[in-house]
């Protein structure tokens, strides 16, 4: 289930080929292991993406590309599960990035209002930037171990329930001879 499930909503080998940025790979595209989805590469894949869909950088989808390809994991999961972090979910993540990294350096928290500018984003960057990193950090290492695990463990419950099934119906086929 997992697999058919993870594959309807993942982009084909050809759309994830064809970014322009990736061609610094080369011949190492080629590798079945990064667009094969196996237990192994999901798992993997999903410890690379959440982890960099939890780290305020553009170019996030590079970053998880970037890692996926050495590691041989899936390369579309691994991309696709960066957009976790979208427009809408990132200032919420930031912000309880930015109160764990505040509780685990025991720094005060900073009030703050937005404003659209580069004088601004330095400021803030000086005064709420370390705790912000290291909540970033603590997050994205957690949601890639929790991910990792876990994809694990239904990839197995998933494998577990399809032996039992094709069991059944063997059973089954063989009362009814």
């Amino acid at each position: 289930m997992p697999k058919k499930t993870i594959k309807k909503y993942l982009p084909s080998p050809e759309k994830i080929k064809q970014m322009k940025l990736l061609n610094l790979f080369g011949s190492m595209l080629h590798d079945g292991n990064l667009w094969h989805l196996n237990r192994r590469s999901a798992r993997g894949a999903f410890a690379v993406g959440l982890f960099w869909a939890w780290m305020p950088f553009p170019f996030q989808m590079l970053f998880s590309a970037l890692m996926a390809v050495p590691l041989r994991v899936n390369l579309p999961l691994s991309v696709a599960l960066v957009w976790i972090s979208n427009p809408l979910t990132m200032p919420v993540m930031l912000y309880l990035c930015y109160l764990i990294g505040s509780v685990v350096l025991k720094a005060p928290a900073e009030p703050f209002a937005f404003e659209a500018s580069f004088g601004w984003l330095w400021h803030s960057m000086q005064t709420i930037g370390k705790p912000l990193m290291t909540g970033c950090l603590l997050m994205g290492i957690t949601a890639s171990i929790v991910g990792y695990f876990a994809i694990d463990w239904l990839w197995r419950l998933s494998v577990k329930k399809e032996k039992l099934a094709r069991l059944l119906r063997h059973k089954n086929r063989l009362k009814q001879n």
